[in-house]
């Protein structure tokens, strides 16, 4: 197994979170006797300081030419008020399309050492385990025309746009993995007041029909993002539009305790791009406290779709969740329980060991 990784730590706690998600890789790595292959390069405000932009020519060669590509994190307030064009998320935007990936993997966990870190009910959160597909490449983010309509910016304009093959190639992508888990798939729309939403409706009503044995259930978005703080366990796979995809998402990280357990997996274009969801925190870099897990968990997403390695990617997932068993906790997964704060690279250090012990354990039976 070779795998050759660009690595983008980016701003804020990207490049410490990073960090911890390489040192599982090469665990994985080192134990199995892989070939992982790992370069960095500069990505959003770090870019725009050394090269003026924020995805330069040869970072954007390095991703197009390796296998995978894994993402810290991108933004910071001192670009807030730049022009649109040379800002660091439109330089994680840029990435995205020219990777081609059109299906962003957001997995939702509830984790039952974190049961009192969600503000939810336990009994309401129990055993939540939700996978939300986002469209990752059409709708408002990309449709063009936009801007503003007159230089005094006192009105501005965003195009919402979906083809038919746009939301086919994605609903096949929601299909394919609820056949992997229990064979539900809730597409999420805005189809009483948008065309667009009505053609999305549509065209995964067409492509439920080449899989019998996945129910589909349709959901207005504003329903849904009620429902899924109501009984977050009625759900499987959700799939819905990029803008939708992007705000739900963060609200199912109330489910897992935190938006730093949150990893990502996007999928079905040139170079897979993985990424945990928390974004840069500016306010917490640097001091050694970002929550690393989202970033390992991503980890094993890179493992399990780029690298086809189920076993290893398991073995990740399950110490992850031994890690937060033991009391492990960074400060957002805060609770009345918490004794004692562990760093980002305690966290990222217990989850390794955990990984070891168990993969060598399972290494060791199979030899016998």
């Amino acid at each position: 197994m070779k795998l050759k990784i660009a690595l983008l730590p980016g701003d804020g706690i990207g490049p410490e979170v990073t960090r911890e998600a390489v040192r599982i890789l090469k665990a994985v790595s080192s134990i199995n006797g892989y070939d992982f292959q790992f370069a960095e390069y500069p990505i959003g405000g770090v870019a725009i300081k050394q090269f003026g932009k924020p995805l330069p020519e040869d970072t954007l060669k390095a991703c197009l030419d390796a296998n995978a590509v894994f993402l810290g994190a991108v933004g910071s307030p001192e670009f807030d008020s730049v022009p649109r064009e040379i800002r660091p998320e439109t330089g994680l935007l840029a990435l995205r399309k020219a990777l081609g990936g059109f299906a962003n993997l957001r997995p939702v966990k509830a984790y039952a050492a974190l049961a009192d870190c969600s503000p939810l009910k336990p009994e309401i959160a129990a055993g939540a385990d939700v996978l939300i597909i986002r469209e990752l490449l059409g709708g408002l983010y990309f449709g063009e025309p936009r801007g503003f309509s007159d230089s005094k910016h006192t009105s501005a304009f965003n195009t919402l746009r979906y083809s038919a093959e746009e939301v086919e190639r994605v609903a096949h992508i929601a299909f394919k993995q609820a056949l992997a888990r229990k064979k539900k798939v809730t597409s999420v729309d805005k189809a009483n007041v948008l065309e667009t939403s009505q053609l999305w409706r549509s065209v995964v009503t067409a492509v439920a029909a080449k899989y019998p044995d996945v129910k589909l259930e349709h959901a207005y978005v504003d329903s849904f993002a009620m429902r899924l703080i109501q009984s977050p366990t009625s759900f499987d796979v959700v799939v819905t539009e990029n803008l939708f995809g992007d705000i739900l998402s963060d609200e199912a990280a109330v489910l897992g305790g935190s938006l730093g357990m949150l990893a990502s997996a996007t999928i079905g274009g040139k170079v897979d791009l993985y990424e945990p969801v928390h974004g840069s925190a500016p306010d917490i870099a640097g001091k050694g406290i970002a929550n690393p897990l989202g970033a390992i968990a991503s980890a094993a997403m890179l493992l399990r779709h780029t690298g086809k390695l189920e076993a290893d990617a398991n073995i990740v997932d399950a110490a992850i969740s031994h890690v937060l068993d033991a009391g492990h906790r960074t400060p957002d997964l805060y609770s009345g329980k918490t004794k004692k704060y562990n760093t980002t690279w305690e966290v990222g250090g217990a989850v390794e060991q955990q990984f070891s012990d168990s993969a060598m354990r399972r290494y060791a039976f199979h030899a016998v």
